[in-house]
């Protein structure tokens, strides 16, 4: 895709911002940014990577953006008084939104995998771009978190990858409705759950895009999905779960702590082919199923897919075991609503020990959606002997209203008799946690939109051993 002007993106070190900023380097654009990160010295390594791939860093003080030429790129998060936008308006600067910008990238390739869902999309893109890789399709793919398959000693932010192929895969959000914008020749639904919108709204948003594509691939396991499957034609439709008949199938499942084994099926017929794969939890089988899927659904052949899915080696952020010192694992995870949390904190279940969770919530915002749901799957899904303790939500500036703070959750929990416990300041909460902890503990960081919250786990490693 040729990229005749150059490329401003505020925010540039986020998530979802970063890997696209690399993508647009890749295909030869001219790219820089600000981040409110980088104002304050913080993640380093991070700029630098940017540096050294030729993205121009600017303090975000409106500096960086002075001709109409630049298209300038925001999430909706930034707001219109950030001193970059005052200077894009001023300047008459074109503004686009990350979601406008990666779906026109994404709708012009030859080949288009986007996947969907209230969770797991992050861990199924990548397990979709890796077997595409081994495979030798050669994808750009576009994802959430860095995929530790592509990261290298010199390349350790992966989370985008740019191709030679016709293929490109990308996870797609439904919490701001830009999910809308894409049209996918195949599309994958991992599952559909309260989170940041409602019921209704998320069944019109992943059923019309389900809808567009020649191929949907759909978790007949999640009983939402299997409605919106129910409504496309047979012959568009990949339906995966486990321990049932479906177009593919996981069946006699051998967990581990750190894997999972299992046969695949298809239809009601045993492949001959048993699945190991080095992740963990029966969440990530579901999303294996779902990647293979996707793989078969552009004619990757089954045991060729199954055989590279072994291989993958997870993402950043997503059940990372950091270490393990004086016998307490620390596990480094993105949940951060409740079926994500509940996936963890299942896995984590399946083998002996207490359970040490520090959650970050990732703003007052979720905290009020999401209060009931939360407040039920930890009285759920917490041992009695296990702890939780909630510091207050990553705040990254702006204008917020604190309706629901983690104060309240913390009051709704305990009442559930949970061992729960409110600390304000995220450190004191860490220092808490590892003070408790004991061999055969596992503490678990939990939270999104702050990547911060990998080095506030790996402090807590070194803190455990000193």
């Amino acid at each position: 895709m040729e990229h005749s002007k150059p490329y401003f993106f505020v925010g540039i070190g986020g998530s979802g911002m970063m890997p696209l900023a690399m993508i647009l380097a890749g295909q030869g654009a001219t790219v820089a940014g600000s981040d409110r990160s980088l104002d304050k010295g913080a993640l380093p390594a991070k700029f630098e990577y940017l540096r050294e791939r030729g993205v121009a860093l600017f303090p975000q003080d409106g500096s960086g953006i002075t001709s109409a030429d630049q298209i300038v790129v925001a999430s909706a998060a930034v707001e219109d008084s950030v001193p970059d936008m005052v200077a894009a308006a001023e300047a008459g600067a074109q503004r686009l939104s990350r979601a406008e910008l990666l779906a026109s990238l994404f709708n012009a390739a030859p080949s288009r995998i986007g996947v969907a869902g209230t969770s797991g999309k992050s861990t199924v893109t990548g397990m979709i771009g890796w077997i595409l890789e081994c495979c030798g399709h050669h994808p750009t793919v576009m994802n959430g978190a860095v995929m530790k398959n592509f990261a290298t000693p010199d390349a350790p932010f992966a989370s985008a990858l740019v191709g030679t192929g016709a293929d490109f895969v990308t996870e797609v959000d439904e919490s701001d409705g830009s999910i809308a914008l894409y049209s996918p020749s195949v599309a994958v639904l991992n599952n559909v759950s309260h989170d940041h919108k409602s019921m209704e709204e998320l069944r019109v948003l992943f059923g019309d895009f389900i809808g567009k594509a020649g191929k949907a691939i759909v978790n007949l396991d999640n009983a939402e999905a299997a409605a919106l499957a129910m409504t496309l034609p047979a012959d568009r439709v990949i339906g995966f779960a486990i321990d049932r008949d479906a177009s593919l199938s996981a069946r006699k499942l051998v967990e581990a702590p750190f894997g999972v084994t299992f046969e695949l099926w298809e239809g009601d017929a045993f492949s001959g082919l048993e699945v190991r794969l080095g992740v963990p939890g029966l969440h990530n089988v579901s999303n294996a199923l779902a990647a293979i899927g996707a793989a078969r659904a552009i004619d990757v052949p089954l045991a060729m897919a199954a055989e590279a899915i072994e291989s993958f080696s997870g993402l950043r952020r997503r059940f990372d075991l950091v270490g393990t010192a004086n016998g307490v694992a620390v596990i480094d995870d993105f949940g951060h609503n409740p079926e994500k949390i509940a996936a963890t904190l299942d896995t984590l279940h399946a083998f002996p020990g207490r359970l040490l969770v520090l959650f970050q919530p990732h703003g007052f915002g979720p905290l009020k959606v999401m209060r009931s749901e939360l407040v039920a799957m930890f009285a759920e899904k917490l041992a009695s002997d296990d702890l939780l303790v909630l510091p207050d939500p990553v705040y990254q500036g702006g204008t917020v209203t604190r309706e629901v703070t983690s104060a309240d959750i913390i009051a709704d929990i305990t009442a559930t008799g949970a061992h729960a416990m409110h600390i304000p300041e995220r450190d004191a909460a860490a220092a808490h946690i590892v003070a408790q902890a004991k061999p055969g503990d596992r503490i678990v960081i939990m939270g999104a939109r702050d990547d911060t919250l990998s080095l506030l786990a790996q402090r807590m490693l070194d803190d455990l051993t000193s």
